[in-house]
């Protein structure tokens, strides 16, 4: 386990200030990220999720689902889901996902954006339901992104491109004092599918 933390503590951390996320690149070869990308694609439970604003409803087109260890409830957009049980190639994906990383999650988001115009507007992850400060590893399959922080008060922004593949993990007090997004674009037509592995503490 020491060489993995060592290898962890290695990446360079993109935020200069209040926070660290550490971008390791490529951790899966094209093989490995396409079969993962069709696994995923073909054989997860994807819905059509749904953000209650002002009283209203909106059911957005991008897709989610939501896996763990045991049935958490997991709240955002004042909007609950109730974990389903690990698959086998998810969980394959989080013990490599922990060991490159040296840390422990019991849960995974996950996000299927079809085209580039399917985005995430700026937030922060501090749900309550969250292990406060935990680090939530984000693995990119299918369609390179950009992603984007902006500091909560000085608005500096630092953008990374996410490649098919990818693992960039967010820790210590990035989610207090920065906000992320995955931004729209036109020149994005294939899909992509995003995991957030986290610890949920309810």
């Amino acid at each position: 386990m020491d060489l993995f933390n060592s290898t962890a503590s290695l990446q360079k951390n993109i935020l200069h200030k209040d926070g660290i996320v550490n971008y390791f690149g490529k951790v899966f070869n094209r093989v490995e990220a396409d079969q993962f990308y069709d696994e995923l694609l073909n054989n997860i439970v994807w819905k059509n999720d749904e953000a209650h604003i002002f009283g209203k409803v909106i059911i957005t087109k991008r897709k989610v689902a939501w896996y763990g260890d045991k049935p958490f409830e997991y709240t955002y957009s004042n909007n609950t889901k109730q974990a389903l049980p690990w698959t086998p190639a998810l969980l394959q994906l989080k013990n490599i996902i922990e060991n490159k990383s040296g840390e422990t999650y019991n849960s995974c988001l996950l996000n299927l954006y079809h085209d580039g115009s399917e985005g995430m507007a700026y937030h922060s992850d501090g749900e309550k339901d969250l292990k406060k400060n935990g680090a939530i590893a984000s693995v990119s399959l299918g369609a390179e992104r950009k992603f984007s922080f902006k500091h909560k008060k000085s608005k500096e922004r630092v953008d990374v491109f996410l490649e098919h593949g990818s693992l960039l993990i967010m820790k210590g007090t990035t989610q207090e004092h920065w906000m992320h997004r995955l931004p729209p674009t036109k020149k994005i037509n294939r899909p992509r599918v995003n995991l957030t592995f986290r610890t949920i503490e309810n």
